[in-house]
């Protein structure tokens, strides 16, 4: 719903954007988002960085960049000593520093269960914001980070974290998707939709980019990338509970789903947590859009599909 704003809320919840939308002039968009999580990992400064990193990329999928961000902290005051809330919170400012933005303070309320992210404020320009929708016939899908996130994570909890390595997981849960920083004009126009892959999956998020366009994307199994492990995590049953909402949820909008191995179909339901910038480009310039990825800021880049006409399907 969009109260009277006389136009400059340009967008809120419409397709699953990733933030609000509100016109600061003819040329400036401000972008406003908020995220946080509970601890994923037991080291409390990287918890702060990975939840800093999810935060900001909500601005990044919009195609802007963070200017400021204010903590958002619940804490158990009472049990935990405020040593380790210092270290969730210096992670988190080492990030918003890296983003080139200012951490300006924040808010705390004492919780049972400890909490952290940030409110984020960013811009764009008019002409440059990237939008969930807007995938055109013909664009080559593209994937900044793997896959698996929600099986490690699950894997660490049931104390089974021998069954692959966690660190490069937890490097690409920690590294910020700042890909507009990395763009000139040409390549960041020839991004036509975006968003990251985060709760809902890499299949719910895919279809919010589908929905409404009448396009399609047909995407290839085989370059699915995982984080090695996660897929024999899948084989032994090691399953988050979000995996099978997001199945429920979006496997009647997916064709050919049976023809993947089960731990594939598990891949594509995994619910992540400071995923990869999900990216319809134009095919003519998505050579070099993954050559300068892989280059520096998204080095694990891969191209897993392509879109065209359709009702807003995922196909195998």
């Amino acid at each position: 719903m969009k109260p009277d704003s006389g136009g400059r809320l340009l967008t809120g919840w419409d397709h699953g954007e990733d933030a609000a939308l509100w016109a600061i002039d003819e040329n400036r968009v401000g972008i406003m988002t908020l995220d946080f999580i509970t601890p994923i990992v037991d080291d409390p400064e990287l918890w702060g960085r990975i939840a800093a990193a999810n935060a900001l990329s909500d601005v990044f999928a919009m195609g802007g960049r963070p200017f400021v961000a204010l903590n958002i902290v619940g804490f158990p005051v009472h049990c935990e000593p405020l040593e380790l809330l210092e270290s969730v919170l210096r992670g988190g400012q080492s990030k918003v520093i890296e983003a080139g933005a200012v951490l300006a303070g924040g808010h705390s309320v004492e919780d049972e269960e400890p909490k952290y992210g940030l409110a984020v404020f960013g811009e764009v320009r008019r002409d440059r914001i990237w939008r969930v929708s807007g995938a055109r016939p013909g664009d080559v899908l593209m994937l900044t980070k793997p896959l698996g996130t929600g099986l490690c994570t699950t894997a660490v909890k049931a104390e089974m974290a021998g069954l692959l390595d966690t660190k490069p997981v937890f490097d690409s849960m920690a590294r910020l998707n700042d890909l507009p920083r990395h763009l000139d004009d040409d390549l960041h126009l020839a991004v036509h939709a975006c968003t990251d892959v985060t709760g809902f999956g890499l299949a719910g998020h895919l279809l919010d980019m589908l929905f409404g366009d009448g396009v399609d994307c047909v995407l290839d199994p085989e370059a699915l990338p995982a984080f090695p492990g996660v897929l024999e995590v899948a084989d032994m049953g090691l399953i988050p509970a979000g995996s099978y909402r997001n199945r429920e949820l979006y496997s009647p909008r997916i064709d050919g789903l049976e023809k993947l191995p089960l731990k594939l179909q598990d891949l594509l339901f995994d619910p992540q947590t400071s995923g990869g910038l999900l990216l319809a480009a134009d095919p003519e310039s998505s050579r070099l859009l993954l050559e300068l990825c892989r280059s520096g800021c998204a080095p694990e880049c891969r191209m897993i599909g392509r879109i065209r006409e359709g009702s807003g399907k995922i196909r195998f």
